[in-house]
């Protein structure tokens, strides 16, 4: 969360993806080509979360670096840079999901794991998969839950997928959602909520609950 008088060298300090943002802003020669490299992967797997298209979040993600280009000398640091970042791609997603003008489906692959960690599907459930005879009902747990994301509303996936794939907090999802801090909380705990009754079926399945979001989720 950005202090109150933070200088943007001071920002860039705390954050290292900052101080690349500036040295893109200078034109450093090979400055842009690493911001790509850095971020190509997971945003490429956001976008694909969220517009469920492989092909369409390879353009996307192009588009999101060509506009960080283009923008680069206007860049100034106010928060963290791949909120700024997670900004621009979650408003071309929105609009390249309006000109669609129908609710698509998202396919969420949990076979694949982005550069934070596993995809959120994972990620709501514990690995017990060292526990005998756990991996095949571990498996089929995974994939219910990825189900059940899919039956999450546009916002409500969108929230979801920030929090659990990029490790956002309440404040940075409100950044880039454009929403108030209470309306993501809101909008997590609906999400959390529709999961479980989802879920319902499945929670004990092993003999005990999987595990609810902890205070410290979001």
């Amino acid at each position: 969360m950005t202090l109150i008088g933070e200088t943007s060298a001071q920002m860039a300090l705390r954050d290292p993806d900052i101080r690349l943002m500036l040295r893109v802003r200078a034109d450093e020669p090979g400055a842009f080509q690493e911001l790509v490299d850095a971020f190509q992967h997971r945003l490429v797997a956001v976008m694909h979360h969220l517009v469920g298209s492989a092909e369409e979040a390879e353009d996307l993600a192009q588009e999101v670096f060509l506009r960080v280009y283009r923008a680069r000398k206007k860049y100034r640091p106010r928060s963290k840079f791949s909120t700024w970042l997670f900004t621009i791609a979650n408003n071309l997603a929105l609009n390249a999901l309006r000109t669609r003008q129908r609710k698509p489906s998202v396919p969420l692959n949990v076979s694949d794991s982005g550069a934070l960690g596993p995809r959120p599907a994972e990620q709501l459930v514990r690995d017990r998969a060292s526990q005998p005879g756990q991996r095949l009902q571990q498996q089929e747990l995974v994939g219910v839950i990825q189900r059940a994301l899919e039956n999450l509303n546009e916002r409500q996936r969108v929230a979801v997928v920030l929090n659990k794939f990029e490790d956002m907090n309440y404040a940075e999802i409100a950044e880039v959602m454009d929403l108030t801090t209470q309306a993501v909380k809101s909008l997590l705990s609906r999400a959390r909520t529709n999961l479980r009754l989802e879920l319902q079926n499945y929670i004990y399945m092993d003999g005990e609950p999987i595990p609810g979001p902890s205070n410290e989720d979001a």
